[in-house]
């Protein structure tokens, strides 16, 4: 299996995980998410990470997606993936959105990961876009 694993700030990962699921399809089994809390420290959060993670077998594989690409949850996850002896397994992406969760999740058993790779990080930087709204064109585009 491929677990998409989810890592941010707050509640970001919980709600990206809820967004998810609202549009892939209700109880997933593998999305994982772990939001590091203001009132937590590292080690409560890399607790939470790991037991989140006790759910991954050998023959599995993981996409890894953080709020920030050098943010503290995402640093400590990596850093807990490699000391779980999963970072062979483990693709990891940091400043995710929804896009590119979303075709993630539809798109993950369908391709192979080097695949999945470059096809996800050429489709996240086509989502963003300057929204116009002050008339002229009607898709909003610019």
């Amino acid at each position: 299996m491929k677990y998409i694993v989810l890592v941010s700030h707050g509640a970001f990962a919980d709600g990206m995980a809820s967004a998810l699921k609202m549009l892939d399809g209700g109880d997933r089994s593998d999305i994982i998410s772990v939001g590091l809390k203001p009132e937590e420290g590292a080690e409560v959060f890399v607790k939470k990470f790991k037991d989140a993670l006790k759910v991954v077998k050998a023959e599995d594989e993981i996409l890894m997606f953080g709020d920030l690409a050098s943010g503290s949850p995402l640093t400590m996850s990596a850093n807990a993936v490699s000391e779980m002896g999963l970072l062979d397994r483990a693709t990891i992406y940091g400043g995710a959105n929804l896009p590119l969760i979303l075709n993630a999740s539809l798109m993950k058993d369908a391709m192979e990961t080097t695949d999945l790779k470059e096809m996800l990080l050429n489709e996240a930087h086509d989502e963003l876009k300057l929204m116009d709204f002050s008339g002229g064109d009607d898709d909003g585009e610019i």
